[in-house]
């Protein structure tokens, strides 16, 4: 078993990867960024991947949703987790706060500590990388005084030294990621319960008064609750938007599938991107 992550190693990708039943049995492949993740499933390259697909404090991840629906059309979610993320200032060697003139990361670990960044080092440039343990690696490899925002797995892997603990804005930061499979490869639905479904949509009149508000009655009518909607811009037309929506259920429960069948009726495209077991709280 080849499992797919967010890398390299000491990432939270890797961290959630590692929370697999199979992971101690399985080869752990640490990617450059989140789509070649995503598309490494789809290209065979991996049996199963991990990639974050929402944050408690920034939200959605672009990336994830806009991959999944444009390029991963043979790969569907199998399963989800929520983990709690806390990220640490790390840096080569011990800094005072003051003296920092860079700071290094993941940008969704620099919006999730953007208050901290300002207060507490408001004179270092802060630069995006693929990743925090990318951001880590480059810290620990020069002598300037910079920093990185990451895990303490970083920190230990990397030989770094933990300037400050805990620095994102709010207590209980957690990100919700989801395991990918190729379809061929997805389990029953019936094999496991609660269960939750995840969508995509697009439709020409997403312009007229009423549209969207005619789509989500499609589960509103059956008594489908939706826990997440999202909506991301088409790209191509400026003003048109692709929605994502989460929905209680399983794709085969007949209130669901009718949903979707009302859904179709609306819509240009509707793409279920998987149905999976609901997560439980973080770990």
């Amino acid at each position: 078993m080849r499992l797919g992550y967010l890398g390299p190693a000491g990432t939270f990708s890797e961290e959630a990867a590692r929370t697999a039943p199979d992971a101690a049995a399985a080869e752990l492949v640490g990617l450059p960024s989140v789509r070649d993740t995503i598309l490494a499933v789809h290209d065979g390259g991996v049996d199963r991947a991990i990639v974050p697909i929402e944050n408690s404090l920034e939200g959605p991840i672009a990336v994830t949703l806009d991959t999944l629906a444009d390029d991963g059309n043979d790969v569907t979610i199998v399963g989800e987790l929520v983990l709690a993320v806390s990220q640490h200032l790390i840096a080569g060697s011990q800094l005072e706060l003051g003296s920092i003139e860079r700071v290094l990361s993941h940008p969704q670990a620099i919006s999730q500590c953007a208050r901290f960044l300002r207060d507490r080092v408001p004179n270092a440039v802060v630069e995006p990388t693929a990743s925090t343990a990318e951001a880590a690696q480059i810290v620990v490899s020069q002598d300037g005084p910079w920093a990185a925002l990451g895990t303490l797995r970083a920190a230990e892997l990397y030989g770094a030294t933990v300037l400050a603990r805990g620095v994102e804005d709010e207590p209980g930061n957690a990100t919700r990621f989801v395991w990918l499979a190729r379809q061929a490869d997805a389990v029953a639905p019936a094999d496991f319960a609660p269960a939750k479904t995840s969508l995509s949509f697009w439709g020409s009149g997403d312009d007229s008064p009423g549209w969207l508000v005619r789509c989500l009655s499609e589960f509103a009518f059956r008594g489908v609750n939706l826990t997440k909607i999202e909506s991301r811009p088409l790209r191509a037309r400026l003003g048109h938007y692709r929605f994502f929506v989460d929905c209680q259920g399983a794709a085969t429960d007949a209130s669901v599938a009718e949903a979707v069948a009302g859904l179709r009726k609306h819509c240009e495209q509707v793409r279920i991107l998987g149905t999976y077991p609901t997560a439980g709280p973080p770990d």
